[in-house]
């Protein structure tokens, strides 16, 4: 038996399995059960999400988040319509095309936004021609947090419900860290999805203690019809459902949805508290959920990597570090710990090259002729 690497924080998806989402998945595997989602823990956990969201809502199971988000966008689309996203969107950067190949052809008109947020001016931007030969946008999508790590708040997530309505548009939200938001808003699912006049959110599971597992959320259930056949088109549809349905009741029903985003958001606060008096070390956005994007001299990151820490550079240009359940808070203070050896030896070497190329150029003394 090899043992353990030490903990990396370079994506939430390196985290296992949390222990409630295990216990079901393990309660389920006793004895058989009626396949393709016709089981009671498919039945409960569907009724769980209507607990949670307070809504008689209509809830899928599938795989992954890019079958989420597409799947769900097709629902909401014909191929001659096009959804709006942000620059960084996950549906436009990290899907393969897979929301246009599911919807036939919808277009995803991108928005500029450094923040990775979509405001309403840059929605109106995007659906100001309605000519014949422009995709007509039909739908908005938002991920919430957003891949830079930055929260919607209520408010904000009414406003662009708000211009949804006014231009006859579908709100979609990708959830893939859902719970992460609720933690940092400390505020009840429903206050930022059907209440705030969303129309799907897919829920992501894997980021938040999962094994495997998204669950699609339709508040409108008539957005939902055919949606089943959607799923088992795109071979979706578990024949062992329960084992994709069965963790969202251990994790839903015992709270460890949130408690699991707590603690991630908590060790990215608490890596970011530790670092932040470094001159060259910076967050490039804030901290608001469980990602820390970090700028910092190319030979920093150089040497962190050396010492074997893991990240990518792949938003931003800065190093990023994803928190996740089961993060262990003294490796967070380990990595904080060695950033803050690495750029403070940086920064004395720097220093030090200074004060020597200082020296270097003071003028010398003048020498004395034999008269003096």
């Amino acid at each position: 038996m090899t043992s353990a690497s030490p903990q990396q924080f370079a994506s939430d998806n390196y985290a296992g399995i949390c222990p409630e989402a295990l216990a079901a998945m393990t309660a389920a595997n006793d004895g058989s059960a009626v396949a393709y989602g016709d089981d009671p823990w498919t039945d409960r956990a569907a009724d769980a999400f209507r607990t949670l969201f307070q809504s008689d809502c209509e809830v899928f199971f599938v795989f992954n988040g890019t079958a989420a988000n597409s799947l769900a966008l097709a629902s909401l689309c014909q191929s001659y319509h096009s959804v709006i996203c942000s620059s960084s969107a996950h549906v436009e950067t990290d899907e393969c095309g897979a929301p246009e190949f599911f919807s036939n052809g919808s277009k995803l008109l991108v928005a500029q936004s450094d923040s990775g947020k979509l405001t309403p001016d840059a929605i109106r931007a995007l659906t100001s021609r309605s000519d014949i030969h422009y995709p007509k946008p039909r739908a908005v999508t938002i991920t919430q947090p957003t891949e830079t790590g930055q929260v919607y708040t209520i408010a904000e997530v009414e406003a662009i419900a708000a211009t949804c309505r006014e231009l006859g548009l579908k709100l979609h939200m990708d959830g893939a860290r859902f719970a992460h938001a609720c933690a940092a808003l400390d505020c009840d699912p429903a206050d930022i999805t059907w209440k705030a006049d969303v129309d799907v959110l897919c829920f992501g599971g894997t980021k938040n203690g999962m094994a495997v597992g998204e669950a699609i959320i339709y508040f409108d259930r008539n957005l939902a019809e055919d949606f089943g056949y959607r799923c088992k088109q795109a071979g979706q549809l578990a024949s062992k459902m329960r084992f994709l349905s069965a963790p969202w009741v251990g994790l839903l029903e015992s709270g460890a949805w949130l408690r699991n985003a707590r603690h991630g958001n908590l060790c990215a606060q608490r890596l970011v508290r530790q670092i932040d008096d470094l001159p060259e070390v910076r967050a490039i956005f804030p901290v608001e959920a469980n990602a820390v994007f970090l700028e910092a001299p190319a030979t920093v990151l150089e040497a962190l990597a050396a010492l074997g820490w893991r990240f990518y550079t792949f938003i931003g240009g800065g190093a990023r570090f994803m928190f996740a359940w089961d993060a262990q808070v003294s490796r967070v203070d380990q990595l904080a710990a060695d950033i803050r050896a690495i750029a403070l030896a940086e920064q004395s070497l720097a220093e030090e090259d200074k004060a020597i190329d200082g020296a270097r150029h003071v003028a010398p003394e003048p020498l004395c002729d034999a008269e003096c």
